[in-house]
């Protein structure tokens, strides 16, 4: 008994023991992310988006400027960067994470991209965006005219936003996504195809999504070619470009570096060479090579010279990779360089890279750790030095590729500022030179306009730029974006007077003009409201996109779930605690039939008991719409798992199809769905009230006492009492009470009861509706 309670004793104190070091821990751990945060406000983000591929006349208008020239393939783009594709022009947009594409004629922008937002401008046209990863606080929204569209699942999205902007078209073959406008909130999933019109309200109107046109098939062939790649076996996916390396070069092992790909190249080639210098905020000097494989080795890895041939290795494959403008070091001293010339070599595995643009200590671990194999030890040592006591200068390390003839290219400062060619204007430098420099992290040059427009900046006013209209166009945004950047001409001051540095964030705060805007041309979206059904009657009239007519049927397009064929608000319930229904237009007579009084259109969709799926199947489907046109099927499908009231036929007028019984509808905020019959009281069964809903159908906004069912009166076109009556299709029309066969019901199913039209036929004992028989 005594050993028993030392033992507990021993174990209770080692239990208070690690729970003091747990503390301790987080302790520590919250300390360390509050320094790191403090550290790293003025960190860029680690990843940006390359215009990797271009057709036809593609123009670009850097971040802060107002003019247009000519786009140049592997550009790096970031917030505030904006593309016009024109008239027969495509191009595609990789962020390592996601790829977007841009069809002809269509103006796009980013409004925001780092680390965890990529938030994308349509003004105009039609982008495919296909998302491979999205981390659970990663923000992915696209901002139209008149809505703002959050991706929220990994998948293949298309956005189309219309020319004048009143309408937006979201096709969803795989994903999940919400669309967002003038208070009103969707939830929008796989096989949906819905046009959003309309800019003081959000109309939603859904169709089942077609056949790939020849647009989507060439994006699909770019995705097939980064999806099959060879070299995701050697290097993260994540590497913006990694896909282009497969035609170009072969993959070799390395004994001291492992997998090392080899660029097919002509004798004499050397990286670094082949491109030019341009002048991109938050990072500065960033090199811009001319190769349309050239983005990958010239942002990520290191090279080395490896028997008689340049080499590319890249970081390891399992850590994420940190974006970097240039992996170069510099030759020369401070803004002097070699003999007035601006000279610099590609540095080498385990050799450490060092920002010449302001971050963090966390920030170069990550850049270094995630580019090559460096002693972390290493890494703090160089920054100290470098960054902490403020040398530029790097003393007593040995660049393995300083030494390799041909490794170091020069230019002259002028052209190495207004991005000129370096191949063109290169000029030669002996070792002797080479050997007498100092190392350098910085260019310590400052930019010329031509250095922040590009290598294409003799194009200014010369290439095709989007409508003023599309230029100067709002749209809806439901994040907020951060404030413009200001122009080169404001901030080319404080540039000269840093010669090398990029403006740091709060400056180009107070470097914007005073009657600038504090953001993006954009209004913010407002938040989703509680909205109150109202009579159709007093519903203003509202002119929504119809589909085409005549879709095909259901099972000749893919990826369509009927059960999804419409999008489901998203705002809060009303005061009653009840979604707000789908209204339709007033219905009106149909041709070869009596006019009939129009159902009140404010409740929704009657129910049948007994949970019984529907018994035919119904040729061309076409789903419903939030916002239905006339002569349309009416959109309120069925709840799932519950059967609708039968119908008589009605002519010339298509039929909805059954509920798929064995997948839940959709709704927003994951509320279920309104019709399901245990949370609400039913009416007496199979009694109707003219001009109500189909029985068993609840009524909003009535309370329990008088919630109850009355007489149905018989209707001209309904058959003679004495009549059977024959399985019509599925309509979404109130029945006509008719007489039921007298047949005893199987044993299987529980009994239906069904009141007597009055004074046509004394009271009979209650029988079962042997029409709720499944076939």
């Amino acid at each position: 008994m005594k050993t028993g309670l030392i033992h507990r004793g021993k174990a209770l104190k080692l239990a208070m023991a690690l729970v003091g070091i747990t503390l301790l821990a987080a302790a520590v751990s919250q300390v360390a992310r509050a320094q790191d945060r403090d550290q790293g406000q003025d960190d860029p983000p680690s990843r940006v988006a390359r215009l990797g591929h271009m057709e036809g006349s593609i123009s670009f208008q850097p971040s802060g400027e107002s003019e247009w020239v000519e786009a140049v393939r592997n550009r790096p783009m970031t917030t505030g960067d904006k593309l016009w594709s024109d008239h027969d022009s495509r191009a595609e947009l990789q962020l390592g994470s996601s790829t977007i594409d841009l069809a002809p004629s269509t103006g796009f922008s980013f409004l925001n991209l780092d680390d965890h937002t990529v938030q994308i401008q349509l003004s105009t046209g039609t982008i495919n965006v296909r998302v491979f990863d999205l981390d659970r606080d990663d923000v992915y929204e696209i901002d139209t005219p008149n809505q703002a569209f959050t991706v929220t699942e990994p998948g293949r999205y298309r956005i189309e936003a219309s020319e004048n902007g009143d309408y937006t078209v979201v096709t969803i073959r795989e994903g999940k996504g919400e669309s967002t406008g003038n208070g009103q909130s969707y939830t929008l999933h796989a096989g949906q195809r819905t046009t959003f019109s309309g800019t003081t309200s959000l109309n939603a109107d859904v169709e089942q999504i077609g056949d790939p046109d020849p647009f989507d098939r060439w994006s699909y062939d770019r995705e097939r070619h980064y999806q099959d790649s060879p070299s995701a076996r050697y290097c993260s996916r994540q590497v913006v470009g990694f896909e282009d390396l497969d035609d170009n070069g072969d993959w070799r092992p390395a004994p001291e570096y492992g997998a090392v790909w080899y660029p097919r190249v002509e004798a004499g080639w050397a990286p670094y060479h082949q491109g030019h210098w341009a002048w991109i905020d938050p990072w500065g000097w960033t090199w811009v090579e001319d190769e349309h494989w050239g983005y990958a080795p010239f942002h990520y890895g290191r090279w080395l010279f490896i028997g008689g041939r340049w080499g590319w290795i890249p970081g390891p494959r399992e850590v994420r990779p940190v974006y970097a403008p240039a992996l170069v070091a510099f030759v020369g001293g401070v803004g002097v360089g070699v003999g007035g010339n601006v000279a610099w070599f590609p540095l080498g595995p385990r050799e450490v890279y060092v920002p010449s643009y302001r971050v963090s200590p966390g920030y170069v671990n990550r850049v270094n750790v995630s580019n090559t194999t460096v002693n972390v030890t290493q890494v703090t040592n160089v920054y100290n030095t470098t960054i902490i006591n403020q040398n530029m200068t790097i003393n007593n390390v040995t660049y393995v590729n300083r030494n390799v003839r041909g490794a170091v290219t020069a230019v002259p400062q002028h052209a190495f500022a207004t991005a000129q060619p370096v191949a063109r204007t290169a000029v030669v430098m002996n070792q002797r030179q080479i050997a007498a420099a100092s190392i350098n992290v910085r260019a310590a040059v400052p930019p010329q306009r031509e250095a922040v427009m590009g290598a294409r900046v003799n194009t200014v006013n010369r290439i095709a730029a989007p409508p003023q209209a599309v230029a100067s166009r709002a749209v809806i945004a439901k994040a907020a974006p951060p404030p413009p950047q200001a122009s080169f001409a404001a901030r080319q001051q404080v540039l000269q007077q840093h010669p090398g540095m990029p403006v740091a964030r709060q400056e180009m705060e107070r470097l914007r003009p005073a009657n600038a805007p504090a953001a993006p041309i954009v209004r913010q979206a407002p938040p989703v409201r509680a909205a109150m059904p109202a009579p159709a009657a007093n519903r203003p009239a509202t002119a929504p996109v119809t589909p085409a007519a005549n879709p095909p049927a259901a099972n000749d397009r893919p990826g369509m779930n009927p059960a999804m064929a419409r999008p489901q608000p998203g705002n809060p319930p009303a005061a009653n605690n009840r979604p707000e229904p789908n209204r339709p237009e007033p219905t009106r007579p149909e041709p070869n039939r009596p006019s009939e009084p129009p159902a009140r259109n404010d409740r929704p969709v009657s129910v049948q008991p007994n949970n019984q799926p529907s018994p035919q199947p119904v040729p061309n489907y076409r789903p419903g719409s939030i916002q239905p046109t006339p002569n349309q099927p009416a959109p309120n499908q069925p709840a799932p798992n519950y059967r609708p009231a039968p119908t008589q036929p009605s002519p010339n007028r298509p039929v909805e199809p059954p509920v798929r019984s064995d997948r839940p509808v959709a709704q927003p905020n994951n509320r279920p769905e309104p019709n399901q019959p245990a949370p609400y009281r039913r009416p007496e069964p199979n009694r109707t009230v003219p001009n109500q809903p189909a029985p068993n159908q609840p009524a909003p906004n009535q309370p329990a006492p008088n919630y109850r069912a009355e007489p149905a009166r018989p209707q001209p076109s309904q058959p003679a009492p004495s009549q059977p009556r024959p399985n019509p299709p599925q309509s979404n029309r109130p029945p006509a009470p008719a007489p039921r066969p007298q047949t005893p019901p199987p044993a299987e199913h529980p009994q239906t009861h069904t009141a007597p039209p009055p004074q046509q036929q004394p009271a009979k004992p209650p029988k079962k509706d042997d029409k709720t028989k499944p076939q």
